[in-house]
């Protein structure tokens, strides 16, 4: 078997994801890789045959996605020829980590491709909703990327095809210790801002993770980083708590963890406004917006002792061994198709 495994590479969630899923899939079938988007830091620990400009979401840097950016970068003549071009057809599946190209190259093509991701679990009718629905947002994660069948991921079994979390082997084989310090990743704020709220808190060491610098530097009682996994990972690991926006991988690892956790989802994406729904419902802490009126919330987030800790388990493995199996017949039956037109045609 052919899959074509394709990850979006807006944010570091689905790559951070891949981590873990390819050498599994690489060990169950003839595997290549396809990255699209231009905002990811971390670096694939695999070979990656397509690396692919796709549509990707720009962060801003006043705590959303930068909509006016989005479309300004967004090249639709280069993404048109990258669905038109990609030879989806050599695969026998697509398995799409909301990646744009090959799903719309798949529907193209007429070649199965079905989502193991994040977002096909936000959609499920199941899944927690923010109390105002942003239309545009759900037409988003609707159109986006679509497939013709869905296996999500989510901080819970919410519904049918809904797993928990991945959690990779870095943070699931790491010993968490707590060193006082708060680890915090919020790339939709410029480091200005986050620097405006965080000196509010003397007393706290900050760890603040940043998109927007290239070197590291210290505020007072706030270190700003580079983007690292590894540093990333370390201070994460050792924290007291996170303090995040409302996104999939880092929260469910710090629920993973131990660790108190406080998110902000980003303005302008629908998929964290569920996310933090999501959290909320667990006894997870939200704030809406990083300003002023934020400060007495983290203020008592800081002084509250208690953290959710949720022992995940590995299903990695058997959740793709179930994928496997399930499209196997479409499969066989998707050849066939293909091997009969071709002998129809020639006979004529």
């Amino acid at each position: 078997m052919k899959i074509l495994y394709a990850i979006q590479g807006t944010g570091n969630g689905h790559l951070s994801r891949a981590h873990d899923i390819v050498p599994l899939l690489k060990n169950k079938a003839h595997v290549d890789v396809l990255v699209s988007g231009i905002q990811a830091d971390l670096k694939a620990p695999f070979d990656v045959k397509y690396r692919l400009n796709g549509l990707s979401f720009i962060f801003g840097k006043k705590g959303g996605v930068d909509l006016w950016q989005t479309i300004k970068k967004a090249d639709f003549t280069k993404l048109a020829k990258e669905i038109r071009t990609l030879p989806v057809y050599n695969y026998d599946l697509i398995i799409n980590d909301f990646e744009p190209v090959s799903a719309w190259a798949a529907k193209r093509w007429d070649v199965p491709c079905i989502s193991l991701s994040h977002q096909s679990a936000v959609l499920h009718k199941a899944a927690p909703k923010p109390e105002t629905t942003d239309l545009l947002g759900k037409a988003i994660l609707n159109y986006y990327a679509p497939t013709e069948k869905q296996y999500g991921f989510h901080f819970d079994n919410f519904g049918e095809n809904i797993f928990t979390p991945v959690i990779r082997q870095q943070i699931a084989n790491a010993k968490a210790t707590d060193l006082g310090h708060y680890t915090v990743y919020l790339p939709a704020y410029s480091d200005e801002k986050l620097i405006s709220i965080l000196q509010n808190f003397p007393q706290v060491t900050w760890h603040v993770f940043s998109k927007h610098t290239q070197t590291d530097y210290t505020a007072n009682h706030i270190q700003i980083k580079r983007i690292s996994n590894a540093e990333f990972i370390e201070s994460m690991v050792s924290a007291t708590g996170i303090l995040c926006g409302a996104g999939f991988e880092t929260p469910a690892e710090t629920l993973y963890l131990g660790k108190k956790l406080m998110v902000i989802p980003m303005r302008n994406q629908y998929e964290q406004q569920c996310n933090a729904a999501a959290l909320e419902a667990m006894g997870v802490p939200c704030i809406n917006y990083l300003n002023h009126n934020a400060i007495s919330k983290i203020s008592a987030w800081l002084n509250e002792p208690n953290a959710l800790k949720i022992a995940y388990k590995n299903e990695t493995e058997e959740i793709l061994d179930r994928i496997i199996s399930e499209w196997k017949v479409r499969i066989y039956e998707n050849r066939t198709a293909l091997i009969t037109n071709f002998d129809q045609a020639m006979a004529y």
